[in-house]
């Protein structure tokens, strides 16, 4: 039997928007299974709505990061190894596309637009990764990211972040390599649609929950809690020997034909 305790241990949470992000819901698995959480955020606005859910979690701590900035991501991990001297986890759930690159064709994507999500979305995976490291090498650490089913599939309206979920995705694959010898593990979740923040400026979304519900094998969509519960099984040494994986968390709606 494994006794999930996962008290002693510490994480960082890159992405929580609200209550209703994926972060949120895989922070409170981690929290309540004993580990100690750091989250950032993106700008005041943003502050306004996560400091009051870190608050929330005694022992949390907050700071500002934008991930766009190389200076940023080297004070926080320099914060961390200050206040927690290690690192156990990381989730990763940082993903943007300016609102016109979401609609239309694709074949209309601006360069800049196309750059702004790749850096977002998919290379703030790298530079986090590259910072934890030295914070996870002494006793080994799990990465976690959240992806889409449309980095391997056409969804409509989607459009460029399909392109940078496929990036991202790559990256898990190439990171977790080389990572495995100093027993760092990279993984990644693809969780059907959800009802949250970033979703809301996807046209279109409201038919997407609905396909996913009249199609997906366990004819439901899925809750942010069983995210954050896969994701806590992925984090922890539960899944000692799982690296380089996409886990599906959608229902079994990545299986169907049609």
């Amino acid at each position: 039997m494994f006794n999930l305790d996962l008290s002693g241990k510490t994480g960082i949470v890159f992405g929580v928007a609200n209550h209703r992000s994926l972060a949120w819901h895989i922070a409170l698995q981690l929290h309540g299974a004993g580990a100690r959480l750091a989250f950032t955020y993106a700008g005041e606005r943003l502050k306004e709505k996560v400091e009051p859910l870190a608050g929330s979690l005694p022992g949390s701590y907050l700071t500002d990061c934008d991930v766009t900035r190389d200076e940023d991501i080297v004070r926080v991990f320099e914060d961390l190894s200050q206040r927690f001297g290690r690192l156990d986890y990381l989730v990763h759930s940082v993903a943007f596309a300016n609102k016109e690159d979401l609609e239309g064709d694709f074949l209309d994507t601006s360069r800049t637009g196309f750059h702004l999500a790749m850096d977002i979305s998919a290379y703030s995976l790298v530079r986090l990764a590259k910072q934890a490291v030295p914070l996870m090498e002494k006793d080994g650490g799990s990465i976690v990211s959240l992806t889409y089913m449309a980095s391997q599939r056409v969804v409509p309206s989607y459009n460029v972040m399909g392109s940078a979920k496929a990036a991202l995705e790559h990256e898990v694959r190439q990171l977790a390599y080389e990572l495995g010898p100093r027993k760092i593990r990279v993984n990644a979740i693809s969780a059907g649609p959800v009802n949250t923040l970033s979703a809301r400026g996807i046209s279109g979304f409201m038919d997407m929950l609905h396909v996913a519900r009249e199609k997906a094998p366990l004819r439901r969509n899925i809750e942010p809690a069983e995210v954050g519960k896969a994701a806590l099984f992925l984090l922890s040494d539960m899944a000692s020997g799982v690296t380089g994986e996409v886990l599906y968390v959608d229902a079994g709606y990545n299986i169907m034909g049609t």
